[in-house]
């Protein structure tokens, strides 16, 4: 098994394949309608996740998509954030991991920007 590689990404609605690993919901709020049996989330780091103020502001108007992403990566190097980032981090080496989530649209949600800072923070990702 590799020692450290790219998170898999996948909505947190799918049913849960062996291949996921450990499964890290993404999201600041739990997903609706999802008891936790069937989400199969190993984690919740709510941390890495946009604050909800940025959430509600992109929310207002989906246009802001690149300052929101600016924003949500400033947000990311704070302490707290710093340290959800490399217990995820620690998660991916030598094990599969797949983060989840509940938005439908993945491209322009938080996830390419948490993928990206994650993978800097990633020795080998």
């Amino acid at each position: 098994m590799p020692s450290s590689r790219e998170p898999r990404v996948r909505r947190v609605y799918d049913p849960p394949e062996e291949a996921d690993g450990v499964r890290v919901l993404v999201d600041r709020l739990w997903p609706r309608g999802l008891s936790k049996e069937r989400a199969a989330v190993d984690e919740w780091p709510k941390d890495v996740t946009p604050s909800t103020e940025l959430r509600r502001w992109y929310h207002e108007d989906r246009t802001r998509f690149a300052a929101f992403q600016e924003r949500y990566e400033a947000e990311l190097a704070g302490p707290e954030q710093t340290r959800a980032l490399d217990r995820l981090s620690a998660l991916a080496e030598g094990h599969a991991l797949t983060l989840v989530t509940a938005v439908r649209d993945i491209d322009h949600s938080h996830v390419p920007t948490l993928l990206a800072v994650l993978g800097r923070s990633c020795p080998s990702g």
